[in-house]
């Protein structure tokens, strides 16, 4: 059975950055600055750190909801800082299953952790194939071939065994990344300082220049612009009056804002605490100490984004508290016990679904209680944006 015996990282939080993280830190590799292990904030602010974007979408047959992203590169595979560092890798692909098979034990037998591209909805959330798919890249330490199973590092804070066959079926599930893996060498510490720079020049980017993929109106502080217009100006046929009114469908709007802001592993608080994190590395990287004053202004933009997050399912409404203290719950849960705790999460989910089924007649706002929610909405958006526009300011200054 070729497995890392001695593997005990599962610190990595986030897809884009977490398997890097975890993989780098098995390997003992430190950063020249701390002597310790790279973070996963200067694995993050390196790749790009923090973005803004508003994405709704609405599928016939589904609710609608809100993605909105905080982190960039959400799913971008490998992600900056593996040519910003120097990160040596060593991909291999193949259309043969028992290959597949043998590339993820060849790296074992070697001494290394394998990086393994898969879907994670089918094989951890238990979700049918034929319904959504999410690929992602999850860490291999072990390789079970007599018990039929395997051993991975992802975004749980304990190790994950999975059935050997479920494995290979999400690693087949996407054809583009069908059976795909990669190994990972070390970083070239020269070029930190350099790193950091263009990481965060690269987030000023994204906030104020040509955006990464489709419109400049879903990027940046004009996402923030659109949000609020969005929030406030009914006639628009994407407002929130209409693609998310007034009772299961603004139910939809309020739970899935909540979810991607908080407990889709991207950190909560709108990813800002975690990037005040990078900052502070990176003031003592690039000798500049008018980072760590701005990483104090991003974890009050932190604060911001919670606050904004607890009024959208606040305590004064009973149904919308629940789902809040349900969501925290389901995602707490996996953080601590991954797969184990299926069974309590598969009935956070009945629950979750009672409570979205009864929205359908017991929506706890009124036309004019869901206009003051959306109002109050817009006001803490406008506040973060506010705040966002003086940090980078002074990001772009203290560089």
């Amino acid at each position: 059975m070729p497995q890392l015996d001695d593997y005990q990282q599962f610190d990595g939080l986030a897809w884009a950055t977490g398997y890097l993280r975890n993989a780098l830190a098995y390997q003992g590799v430190t950063a020249p600055h701390t002597g310790e292990a790279y973070t996963e904030a200067l694995l993050m602010g390196i790749s790009g750190g923090i973005a803004a974007g508003y994405f709704a979408f609405a599928y016939e047959g589904y609710d609608p909801h809100l993605h909105f992203l905080t982190r960039y590169p959400f799913n971008e595979e490998p992600v900056a800082a593996f040519e910003r560092l120097a990160i040596p890798t060593e991909p291999r692909t193949t259309k043969d299953a028992q290959k597949a098979v043998a590339n993820v034990i060849d790296a074992l037998v070697a001494g290394k952790p394998v990086v393994v591209w898969l879907d994670v909805l089918s094989l951890l959330e238990g979700k049918p194939q034929d319904a959504w798919w999410m690929i992602n890249p999850v860490l291999v330490y072990g390789y079970d071939m007599q018990q039929g199973s395997v051993h991975i590092a992802d975004r749980a804070r304990v190790p994950i065994l999975v059935d050997a066959e479920r494995f290979a079926a999400a690693r087949a599930r996407l054809s583009k990344t069908r059976y795909r893996t990669m190994t990972i060498g070390a970083p070239d510490p020269d070029r930190l300082p350099n790193a950091v720079e263009a990481g965060i020049r690269a987030c000023i980017d994204i906030f104020t220049g040509k955006p990464p993929v489709g419109a400049a109106s879903s990027w940046g502080f004009a996402a923030y612009d659109k949000w609020i217009d969005l929030l406030t100006k009914d006639k628009h046929k994407q407002s929130w009056s209409k693609l998310f009114a007034s009772g299961p469908r603004m139910y939809a709007g309020l739970t899935s804002t909540y979810k991607y802001l908080e407990v889709f592993y991207t950190g909560g608080a709108g990813a800002r605490g975690i990037y005040a994190d990078f900052l502070d590395e990176a003031a003592l990287i690039l000798s500049k100490p008018g980072l760590r004053a701005v990483a104090g202004q991003f974890r009050a933009c932190a604060e911001r984004w919670t606050a904004f997050t607890r009024d959208l399912l606040p305590d004064a409404l009973p149904p919308l508290k629940e789902a809040r203290d349900l969501l925290n719950r389901e995602y707490t849960l996996f953080l601590e016990r991954g797969i184990t705790a299926h069974d309590e999460r598969a009935r956070i989910a009945e629950g979750l679904t009672t409570l979205r089924q009864a929205m359908d007649s017991d929506f706890p706002l009124d036309e004019a209680g869901a206009a003051a929610m959306r109002e109050r909405m817009a006001e803490h958006v406008a506040g973060i944006r506010a705040a966002e526009q003086a940090a980078f300011d002074d990001l772009k200054a203290a560089l």
